[in-house]
């Protein structure tokens, strides 16, 4: 079956939800296409977390509909939602959620033991993603003993365990120094080209955007690398802005970067006040800039 003759990855059709007769997400609609990137962006509050828990049915919506590769998930028994979460999709939380009594290579086979793999491709699915992640080696290590990017990289790596088609992430690279959040989201694009995971990546930090739209991995003797995108081969993205639940923007990295919202300037004033760091970057998408390029 071609892209073009596949369901949607996730697909919602007006969506609204309430929490105590509060309005968080109203009349949501927006299509995920197979192999694409949706980044969604808002303020703090505007319901971009409550999005992603409708999307792994962790909530049903008050009204509309959501599917999953064309399946309606609101419909769906809790065991099948279980299966879907547990094969199909995958998702990085804001908060740690590690077992912190467990090691490395247990955190990221949990979820795989706990639907029946057998134990020879549980062990062949551990090391390859803590391969991808950067994190053979440290198997048997608690995450106590793990720095705070190392730590992300093993959520990352027990949400990609068995490479789900789905991927969501709610905002990754959040108090992350910008040297590892850097790390982190090249990994998210590693997923995105080289396994052609969809993806739902949510951030309150405009300048990770563009990164993502205008850069891509690709597979090289040694290893894999990311580097600038050109014209013809930039990935499929696009943006999504909500507001006060609602969408009020959905379009190209183009459209917000010149938007005339005032939440969007009010997230791009915010950015270019902050105190970080020159590294976290100095204009890095200019395209003047030489390509980086980086074997992982």
């Amino acid at each position: 079956m071609s892209k073009m003759d596949q369901p949607y990855a996730i697909e919602f059709q007006n969506v609204s939800i309430s929490f105590d007769d509060r309005p968080v997400l109203v009349d949501v609609s927006f299509k995920l296409r197979h192999g694409a990137m949706i980044i969604l962006t808002g303020e703090s509050g505007s319901g971009k977390s409550v999005l992603l828990r409708l999307a792994m049915g962790l909530e049903k919506p008050d009204a509309g509909q959501i599917f999953i590769n064309g399946r309606e998930i609101c419909r769906l028994r809790e065991s099948d939602l279980l299966a879907i979460r547990g094969g199909l999709m995958g998702m990085v939380f804001q908060e740690e959620s590690l077992f912190t009594g467990l090691s490395v290579y247990d955190n990221v086979a949990y979820r795989l033991d706990e639907h029946g793999w057998s134990e020879e491709d549980i062990d062949k699915a551990v090391n390859q993603v803590l391969k991808f992640v950067g994190l053979d080696g440290e198997d048997n290590k608690l995450p106590e003993e793990l720095s705070g990017g190392m730590k992300r990289r093993l959520e990352i790596a027990r949400a990609l365990v068995g490479w789900p088609s789905i991927m969501l992430f709610d905002e990754p690279t959040m108090s992350l120094d910008p040297i590892v959040a850097l790390q982190v989201m090249d990994l998210v694009i590693r997923a995105r080209d080289i396994h052609q995971i969809s993806s739902i990546y949510v951030t309150k930090k405009p300048m990770e955007i563009p990164y993502f739209a205008n850069y891509v991995a690709r597979r090289k003797e040694g290893g894999i690398i990311v580097q600038e995108a050109q014209a013809a081969e930039r990935p499929d993205t696009s943006i999504i802005v909500l507001e006060s639940g609602r969408i009020v923007l959905n379009g190209s990295v183009e459209s917000f970067q010149s938007s005339k919202l005032e939440s969007v300037k009010r997230m791009l004033t915010l950015e270019q006040d902050t105190n970080e760091p020159e590294i976290y970057f100095q204009d890095p998408w200019t395209k003047s800039r030489v390509a980086r390029e980086r074997l992982l």
